[in-house]
């Protein structure tokens, strides 16, 4: 009877292994992720901002961060009214540990890539919001 409760729990930690590393390879199959994450590579970004830079509606890029942040490929903390994500890590699972290392190196020639790096800069939630940032400015 011992031996079938330690296969048990040996099976159980190898469905919670197999799933993590699951949920960041999803994490990172989709290119708007993926270009989410290069652009966290290069600085701090609130929604709005990663909206803006991928001409995506604001629930599309929640929805997206929501899913790299699940992975523990995303961190996000709050600044006043701001909530800002930045790239994890990498502490919650070797899997995403590993993949945000070498995603630091990965893509960097990629046209579309190269571009958002270009525009980063303008793309300034100051800019976004105008006359409605104070509303969202931390206090």
């Amino acid at each position: 009877m011992a031996n079938s409760v330690t296969i048990f729990q040996k099976d159980d930690m190898e469905v919670v292994i197999m799933k993590t590393f699951l949920k960041v390879m999803k994490a990172l199959s989709d290119p708007s992720r993926v270009k989410i994450m290069k652009m966290l590579q290069k600085r701090v970004m609130c929604v709005c901002e990663i909206k803006e830079a991928l001409y995506i509606a604001q629930s599309t890029a929640s929805k997206h961060l929501k899913i790299l942040e699940e992975a523990g490929l995303v961190t996000s903390y709050k600044e006043g009214l701001w909530v800002n994500y930045s790239l994890a890590d990498g502490g919650d699972s070797p899997y995403a540990a590993s993949l945000l290392g070498n995603l630091r190196h990965w893509l960097e020639d990629d046209p579309e890539i190269m571009e958002l790096a270009k525009q980063l800069p303008q793309i300034r939630r100051e800019n976004i919001c105008g006359s409605k940032c104070d509303l969202f400015r931390p206090l």
